[in-house]
């Protein structure tokens, strides 16, 4: 996805590209996550949509009915209609990881729902057509019935491969790392206050979540956060990967009253950090401001919108139910 610093006029805003493809705001959000609308940054102005990438969609075959095709999500209920299994036996290959996740939302009762790619699931049909009929293979009824559930973290997978995408630089690639592992394993892995301050103001959205709603913000950061053992050291082995990276291309911005690295050399003053899209991050402190600013930067953490959320308080299994119908993607 190229820079194009001067091409303002040449591209349109997200809502207005969702309108000229006969999409709503939350099927183009999925087309840009799913790599079918291609975008470019154009400065301080963000993201956008190219007119030659408009021109490309509306010139497809079948446009706009088959793009629109291709972002359909369902349910488990609509999913199973759509591969005539039963949603029970629909749900046991979903836990058992058959399926991906491509969105989810909570809904009233505090459970998650999650949704998939209708194109997805009719691949998997004509893939594996043993495993919609007769008994469930034992080894997965075995895992079944130890507890197994692979759709957070196949969702999660599926997320960081997309953010991953966006970008080379190694500092962003390393916040994409930072923003599923706890406050804690953060910690462990980032030792250095101003490069784990640096990732934590570079971490990108995994899931919104709406203001007020503080129980399924709870729910949603259990989706997002890595809880397994073995995902969290592959996760936390890709972030230091990243950060050593990020280390030889260019170092971490530091505030401006520490006075001299661990060597003894002079660190440059550092203005305000630039995010991401042109995003200005907190402003950085100068040398007569408190310490303390400081230091509740390093110490905050971003919260699944990029805000700042409560502290971590140990995860707890989020509630997930098979819903009867699809609703709007929300995450």
């Amino acid at each position: 996805m190229s820079a194009v610093p001067d091409g303002i006029e040449e591209t349109v805003a997200f809502d207005r590209a969702a309108r000229e493809l006969g999409l709503k705001l939350g099927e183009f959000e999925l087309a840009v996550q799913l790599g079918e609308v291609l975008t470019v940054a154009v400065g301080a102005m963000g993201r956008r949509v190219g007119r030659a990438e408009l021109l490309r969609l509306a010139a497809a075959e079948g446009f706009p009915s088959a793009l629109r095709a291709r972002l359909r999500v369902v349910g488990t209920a609509e999913g199973a209609e759509l591969l005539d299994i039963s949603p029970g036996r629909f749900s046991r290959l979903a836990r058992g990881g058959f399926f991906t996740p491509v969105r989810f939302y909570v809904n009233r009762y505090r459970a998650v729902v999650w949704l998939y790619l209708a194109a997805e699931l009719r691949a998997f049909a004509e893939r594996e057509p043993a495993l919609l009929t007769g008994r469930i293979p034992a080894g997965l009824r075995a895992t079944l019935s130890a507890g197994e559930d692979q759709r957070a973290a196949r969702w999660r997978g599926r997320r960081i491969e997309q953010l991953l995408t966006r970008t080379e630089d190694p500092w962003e690639r390393a916040a994409v790392w930072a923003a599923v592992l706890a406050p804690a394993e953060l910690d462990a892995t980032l030792t250095d206050p101003a490069e784990r301050a640096y990732v934590r103001a570079l971490m990108p959205r995994l899931a919104p979540v709406a203001s007020g709603t503080g129980l399924a913000a709870e729910v949603i950061a259990a989706v997002v956060t890595v809880g397994d053992p073995t995902e969290i050291r592959r996760c936390r082995a890709a972030l230091d990967t990243c950060v050593r990276d990020a280390r030889r291309a260019r170092p971490a911005p530091r505030p401006p009253d520490e006075a001299a690295a661990p060597d003894g050399d002079p660190v440059p003053s550092v203005g305000v950090l630039t995010l991401p899209d042109g995003d200005p991050a907190p402003p950085a402190l100068s040398p007569g401001r408190p310490r303390g600013l400081w230091h509740r930067l390093v110490g905050g953490r971003r919260g699944a919108e990029g805000g700042p959320m409560a502290p971590y308080k140990g995860r707890k299994s989020p509630s997930c139910t098979t819903e009867t119908r699809s609703r709007p993607a929300r995450s």
